[in-house]
């Protein structure tokens, strides 16, 4: 393991995945600082571009950016107190009063090298689950990976928020645009509608960038101006990293608990820094959350990088993506010819490994960037929405038409974009929708195969009784921490 572990570091440390890597965390910054935009709408932007990539190449891309978009919004957040992303909205309740003092620069430093740390740890917890699934996963058959299958697209209900109902349906919706085009199964064509270009089913990048992307743009046409005026930058970066180091032991307990609640599948971002925020505000004395305490700053930086490395476990591992944007990881995965599951752990050992390097890496040159260029970086999180709308748009059409070069993304596109503005006014959850998507074939393949080879049999498989009784306790655990993450969001306000 240490000597793989070796030479997929030599792997990262090739020039052209450096420079790669870079990209992704070049991109990964700006759409952090960016409010509205988020790790979703990012990773579906580069998704068309890494198609047919090297898989190290494009993972260093992908990977670059998945660590440190929540390093990036913590600009908004501390500067302009309104959330970069889901994963930021806790950071915001001592950060801002701190730049309203005056000492904006003290938060960022603090938030920044505990971004840092955070993203490490969860580096480290990615590596540590290898050799602890590697002797469970190669074990796998089709019943077993259907059930994982099912697992995934039960998290449905746990990304909907307070309604599991809704949640439920997007995946649904997303189960029935993902079974568009030839069955795996049999020699039948469905929902094409006599359309030569539905033959083929639709393309991930397209149905990514409409879901997430599309509504962006009307959004910020909608909201025009600055979304609020500069704050000086004062107090001192260092002084916040030493901050940091005093507290070292918060650190670490928000860290693992990030890594913890980033395993679990469907709870993800928009938990895990409130979670890191309520445990420090009822366990730490003397504490002033919501005053501008930097700890109030520390603990929830702390847990959402670090949750990255504990989403990668099952998504790499056993192929259950449990938000958007390791959804469209998944997708990236399959995109560039790899499968998860066993191949993660045998024959792309190698590219598993270089994905832990890459997520470690990148959280340290991501937040010494960020450091560097605090007051640059900060101008540009107070760019109007429509002046990025161009852009954007050109961005976004080049994208969809290289998915297949055919006029029909460009329609597809736009269809399912409505839809995806449609569920946001309606406030219906976006990513079990993607979710759903991704893991419609899967689904109906193994779900094939357990039938021809086992018929009913494999019901009775205690592996497969095991993860029903799994997706019980998840989904009602997830509940209940959910309703935990929303009182203590209410009581920090």
């Amino acid at each position: 393991m240490i000597e793989s572990a070796i030479e997929a570091l030599s792997i990262v440390l090739d020039p052209s995945r450096i420079l790669f890597m870079c990209l992704g965390i070049g991109l990964g910054i700006v759409v952090g600082l960016l409010p509205g935009l988020g790790g979703t709408v990012g990773m579906s932007l580069l998704l068309p571009f890494v198609f047919g990539m090297d898989p190290f190449v494009g993972m260093a891309l992908l990977i670059g950016m998945v660590a440190v978009v929540h390093t990036g919004d913590t600009f908004p957040s501390i500067l302009l107190g309104i959330p970069g992303s889901s994963g930021s909205q806790a950071t915001i309740m001592d950060g801002f009063p701190l730049a309203k003092k005056g000492e904006a620069s003290r938060a960022m430093g603090a938030a920044l090298f505990c971004s840092m740390i955070g993203g490490v740890i969860g580096g480290v917890a990615l590596y540590l689950a290898i050799p602890i699934a590697a002797p469970l996963i190669t074990s796998f058959n089709s019943p077993v990976l259907f059930m994982l299958t099912m697992l995934g697209l039960s998290m449905a209900g746990l990304l909907a928020g307070d309604s599991p109902a809704k949640g439920a349906l997007s995946g649904l919706m997303g189960l029935m645009i993902g079974s568009v085009g030839s069955a795996p199964a049999i020699t039948e064509y469905r929902y094409t509608f006599d359309f030569l270009y539905l033959s083929n089913g639709l393309s991930l990048p397209v149905v990514a960038l409409a879901i997430f992307a599309f509504p962006i743009l009307i959004t910020m046409l909608t909201h025009k101006g600055s979304v609020a005026e500069a704050n000086h930058l004062k107090g001192g970066i260092l002084k916040g990293v030493g901050d940091a180091l005093k507290n070292k032991f918060l650190i670490m307990r928000s860290a693992v608990l990030g890594s913890l609640i980033g395993f679990i599948p469907g709870l993800g971002g928009s938990v895990v820094d409130w979670l890191a925020y309520g445990a420090g505000k009822k366990t730490l004395r003397n504490n002033q959350f919501g005053e501008g305490d930097i700890r109030g700053v520390i603990a929830p930086e702390s847990a959402n990088n670090a949750k990255e490395g504990g989403a990668l476990i099952p998504t790499l591992l056993f192929g259950i993506p449990g938000s958007g944007t390791t959804a469209i990881l998944l997708g990236g995965l399959i995109l560039m010819g790899l499968e998860t599951g066993p191949r993660m752990l045998t024959t792309d050992l190698s590219l598993t490994l270089s994905i832990v390097w890459t997520l470690v890496i990148a959280n340290i040159i991501g937040a010494i960037l960020c450091m560097t260029l605090v007051k640059p970086i900060s101008k540009l999180s107070l760019i109007p929405g429509e002046k990025l709308v161009p852009f954007l748009t050109i961005l976004l059409l080049i994208g969809t038409y290289q998915s297949n070069f055919a006029w029909g993304d460009i329609i597809a596109f736009i269809a399912i974009g409505l839809l995806g503005y449609i569920m946001t006014i309606l406030d219906w959850p976006r990513p079990p929708l993607l979710i759903g998507f991704v893991l419609a074939i899967s689904a109906e393949r193994y779900y094939w195969i357990s039938i021809e080879r086992y018929g009913w049999e494999w019901l009775s498989n205690p592996i497969v009784i095991t993860i029903g009784v799994l997706i019980v306790i998840l989904l009602t655990g997830g509940s209940i921490m959910k309703k935990i993450s929303k009182n203590l969001q209410k009581e920090g306000v």
